[in-house]
C-alpha cells in the first residue's frame, strides 16, 4: 500500500469527525503507537496525543462521527484481491461486558464463552455487530467494513442485514458472505437472498428441517404434495443420496469430504431454493469447537463450485482473531464509558486504527520481541510497534491544541445529583414475521 493512499485514508477519516475532531484523531494516533498501554488513560502517554488525559473522555463525550460516511471510506480503501479471486466477507457479533455499570443504559444479557461448567455463562453489557473482509489464511489481518451496536429493541440478524445491505453497494459482485450458527434464521435467509453478490454461506444447527422438491403428480384424487422427502442434518436416515460429492485435501493437506443437496427448501418459504452442504473432516477431534461433521446452507448461485465454497468457511475464524486483537491490544473493551453513544464512538476509533494497521502492513517493518518467532507471519501488533516511525512521514490533519487556561471549576453552591440508574433489559426482541415472496 502506497504512503499517499494511507495519507488519503487518514484525511478522509478525519473528515468524518464532527465536534472534537482533533482530539478524536489524536486518540487514533495514540492507539497506533502506544502499544504498551494496558488501560484507556495510559493512551495519553503517547507522544502523538498532544492533550491531557481528561481529553480522552471529553472527546468521546462531546465528539461526533458520521458513521455512514465512514462506512463509505472503509469500503473505498478496502485492499481488494485480484479480480479473478473471490472476496470473502464475515459477519458476526461480539459482546462488551458491563455487569456492574448500573448507570449505563440499554444493557442486555450476553452469552460468555470459556467459563467453567459450574458458572452460568451469562453477563450483561452491550453487543456490537461487525462486518469484515477476511484474509486468505486465518489470522488477525481482517479489514473492518462496518461496526454498529445492537440495541435492545432489535436483533443481531436485523442489524447484520442492514449493515450488509449498506456495504454491498461498494463491494464487487464476486463477494461471498460467511456467518456462523447464530444467524440460522429463516427471516435472515430470505433477506439475504435479495442481496447482490455471489451468495451467502451460513452454518446450520443440527435440528434444522429441510425438504426436497415436490414429486410429480400421481393422478390420484386429492391435492398434490407440496414437499418432497425430508432432509435433517442430525437424522442420517433422511440424507439419502446427495446431488454432488467431492473428496480432496484442504489448505493444510488434510482429508476433507464434501457432499451437497440442491433445490432444497423449508415449508415456511418454499419459493426460496437453497443448497445444503455437509463437510466431513476425519482429522477433527469431534469436540464442540472442532466438530467432525459440519452443515451449511448456501444461498446463491446453485451452479457455483460448492466444494470451493465449503472449504472457504474456515476463513470465518479470522474474525475471531480480529476480535481478540481489538480487545487485547487495541483496548476495545477497556474504557469505562457511561453511555452507549460514547462507546459507539470509541468502537469506530478502534476500527479506524485497526484498518490503518492493515493498510500500513507493507510500509512498516515489523518489530518483534527477542522471544517471538521470526519465521511466522507478522501480526498487526508487530506492525503497531513500528507505527511511531511511520506517523511522522504521514503527518496529521489534526490541529494542535489551544491552551484554554485554568478551568473555573464547579460553581459555588452547586449540587450534584446522583447519576440515573438503568435496569438491565431482559426481554429479548423477536424477528419480524416472514413476508412471503
Amino acid at each position: 500500500m502506497h504512503l499517499n493512499t494511507i495519507k488519503a485514508f487518514r484525511h478522509d477519516t478525519y473528515s468524518s469527525f464532527g465536534r472534537a475532531k482533533d482530539a478524536l484523531f489524536n486518540i487514533v494516533d495514540a492507539l497506533l503507537t502506544e502499544d504498551r498501554a494496558k488501560s484507556f488513560p495510559e493512551l495519553s502517554l503517547s507522544p502523538h496525543f498532544e492533550r491531557q488525559w481528561p481529553s480522552l473522555y471529553e472527546a468521546l463525550e462531546d465528539g461526533m462521527i458520521d458513521q455512514h460516511y465512514l462506512q463509505e471510506v472503509f469500503a473505498r480503501y478496502l485492499p481488494y484481491p485480484s479480480p479473478e479471486e473471490t472476496l470473502w466477507v464475515g459477519i458476526d457479533a461480539s459482546g462488551i461486558a458491563r455487569p456492574q455499570a448500573v448507570t449505563s443504559a440499554d444493557r442486555s444479557a450476553q452469552h460468555v464463552h470459556n467459563l467453567p461448567n459450574c458458572d452460568k455463562p451469562v453477563t450483561y453489557g452491550w453487543q456490537f455487530s461487525t462486518v469484515v473482509a477476511l484474509p486468505e489464511t486465518p489470522s488477525s489481518w481482517t479489514y473492518i467494513l462496518d461496526q454498529q451496536r445492537v440495541s435492545t429493541d432489535t436483533t443481531p440478524a436485523q442489524v447484520a442485514f442492514a449493515q450488509v445491505q449498506g456495504v454491498m453497494a461498494w463491494l464487487p459482485e464476486n463477494t461471498i458472505r460467511v456467518l456462523d450458527r447464530g444467524y440460522d434464521s429463516l427471516w435472515f435467509w430470505c433477506r439475504c437472498s435479495t442481496l447482490p453478490g455471489k451468495g451467502t454461506l451460513i452454518r446450520l444447527k443440527g435440528n434444522r428441517c429441510f425438504y426436497r422438491g415436490a414429486p410429480a403428480r400421481t393422478g390420484k384424487r386429492g391435492a398434490p404434495r407440496k414437499d418432497g422427502d425430508k432432509l435433517q442434518p442430525n437424522d442420517e436416515t433422511t440424507h439419502g443420496n446427495p446431488d454432488g460429492h467431492w473428496e480432496g485435501k484442504d489448505a493444510k493437506e488434510r482429508s476433507v469430504a464434501i457432499s451437497w443437496w440442491q433445490s432444497i427448501h423449508v415449508k415456511a418459504a418454499r419459493w426460496l431454493e437453497m443448497t445444503v452442504i455437509r463437510v466431513v473432516r476425519p482429522h477433527a477431534t469431534n469436540k464442540e469447537r472442532d466438530p467432525r461433521v459440519s452443515w451449511f446452507v448456501w444461498l446463491g448461485d446453485q451452479q457455483a463450485d460448492i466444494a470451493h465454497i465449503g472449504l472457504g468457511y474456515v476463513r470465518r475464524f479470522s474474525q475471531e482473531h480480529g476480535y481478540r486483537f481489538d480487545k487485547q491490544c487495541l483496548l476495545w473493551a477497556k474504557p469505562r464509558l457511561r453511555t452507549p453513544e460514547q462507546f459507539e464512538r470509541w468502537s469506530l476509533l478502534v476500527a479506524i486504527a485497526h484498518n490503518l494497521l492493515v493498510l500500513a502492513r507493507h510500509c512498516v517493518a515489523a518489530e518483534l520481541r527477542p522471544w517471538e518467532n521470526k519465521q511466522r507471519q507478522a501480526t498487526p501488533q508487530h506492525v503497531r510497534r513500528g507505527m511511531s516511525k511511520l506517523l511522522p512521514q504521514l503527518g496529521t490533519p489534526a490541529r494542535p491544541p489551544r491552551p484554554r487556561g485554568k478551568s473555573p471549576g464547579r460553581a459555588k453552591g452547586a449540587k450534584m445529583s446522583k447519576a440515573k440508574r438503568f435496569a438491565v433489559v431482559k426481554k429479548q426482541p423477536k424477528l419480524p414475521k416472514l413476508v412471503p415472496k
